[in-house]
């Protein structure tokens, strides 16, 4: 229609010249695909600190070459000709370690552990990357998820698949009760409240019999359709770890999860969240109800935290209070700047570094805290729209 206006929801690595676009083809975002998933397999496999550190360095320089010689362009380049190809290339590569980790515990376990951060992550980046409803608080959330799991698991007969949406269902129920201070005040003090609430979640569930005091609480795994996803996998001659239908059920909840906010970005509600980010009396001008989409914002954010919480107590199969402190809460808001705060694309990134680095580098682990908010200070001053920013509202005329 002439004069019409469509609305483009740009994501990274998107291209703003559409002619551009559409010449790439897939093979330079292939070879992108299999080259990170070669390194990822190298990251995991190496346990000599040196190997590791020397991995690292690589990889650190491989990436500042590829950014020099623009070669990250031609893989975005080929993401944008190609819509889906950058989601089954990451579905793709999670398998590709799958099989490559099919009897590593270990190795199985941080990638279950990327996956369900991703999904807590991303509910955080609705509420605050989105809406800009700032939660310190977002561990104990996915804290509820993994106590509901524990507490539904050990004592009803509710199915598990059921028990996953019922810890996502209670986190976001629980999270109501901040949705009146939250609504009532703004910036620092909203942050207070949801700081507050972290710290008194831990304290309440130290002292609470009932949900393990602080010797928490064993977990029952998950069992679906007569599985029992603590036994190892045997099929025929083949065996794998018992992890392997966690990373699988953990995959799914991830893409649904993306795939969920990335519609929500690209649709009028994302465009009423980002109206409510910028400035709310503006948007309140035009109409638009701020306290219903922040309570949208956080109770969805909460719900993804819950669910993620829930795999996660399974797979864990014990719980307890020392699980979901204020610093992990920390952790996740960090991955969130780490990223790129609104970027769902930087969440997954950001997300498998500061998970896999500090466990594999074992000469850090003790000052992981130290170095995370280090990080984030450095991405602060240097780069303060994260490593995979989220690219600004493109609206482009049609013809």
């Amino acid at each position: 229609m002439p004069g019409s206006i469509q609305h483009n929801a740009s994501v990274p690595g998107a291209v703003p010249n559409p002619g551009s676009a559409a010449k790439a083809g897939p093979l330079a975002g292939i070879v992108a695909a299999v080259a990170v998933t070669a390194y990822a397999a190298a990251f995991l496999l190496s346990e000599s600190q040196g190997l590791i550190l020397a991995l690292l360095v690589g990889g650190a320089v491989a990436a500042g070459l590829a950014v020099r010689v623009g070669a990250h362009r031609a893989v975005a380049r080929s993401l944008a000709a190609h819509g889906r190809l950058g989601d089954g290339l990451a579905v793709g590569m999670v398998l590709a370690l799958m099989v490559i980790f099919h009897d590593d515990h270990y190795a199985l376990f941080l990638v279950a552990t990327i996956l369900l951060y991703v999904v807590a992550v991303l509910g955080l980046n609705v509420q605050l990357g989105f809406t800009g409803l700032i939660n310190f608080s977002c561990a104990s959330f996915f804290g509820i998820g993994g106590y509901t799991a524990a507490m539904l698991g050990g004592h009803t007969g509710v199915p598990p698949l059921v028990i996953l949406a019922c810890g996502g269902v209670t986190a976001a129920v629980v999270g109501s009760i901040l949705l009146l201070p939250v609504l009532r005040t703004s910036g620092h003090y909203s942050a207070l409240v949801t700081m507050a609430f972290a710290l008194l979640f831990k304290v309440f569930m130290e002292v609470n019999d009932a949900f393990g005091g602080p010797q928490g609480v064993d977990v029952a795994p998950m069992r679906l359709f007569g599985w029992d996803f603590s036994s190892d996998v045997e099929i025929g001659s083949y065996t794998g770890s018992f992890y392997l239908p966690y990373v699988l059920l953990a995959l799914a909840l991830a893409v649904g999860a993306f795939v969920l906010v990335r519609r929500i970005e690209r649709s009028w509600i994302g465009l009423s969240l980002d109206a409510v980010r910028v400035d709310e009396v503006a948007g309140a001008c035009f109409g638009i109800d701020i306290r219903r989409w922040k309570i949208t914002a956080f109770t969805a954010g909460n719900f993804l935290a819950g669910v993620s919480g829930a795999l996660y107590a399974m797979m864990l199969a014990y719980i307890s209070p020392a699980n979901f402190t204020f610093a992990d809460s920390l952790i996740f808001l960090s991955i969130l700047l780490l990223g790129g705060i609104g970027s769902s694309w930087g969440v997954v990134l950001a997300t498998a570094v500061v998970v896999v680095v500090p466990e594999k580098f074992q000469v850090i682990q003790e000052y992981r805290f130290i170095i995370y908010s280090s990080l984030v200070l450095l991405m602060i001053l240097f780069r303060p729209m994260g490593l995979l920013p989220r690219k600004v509202r493109a609206y482009r005329r049609q013809a």
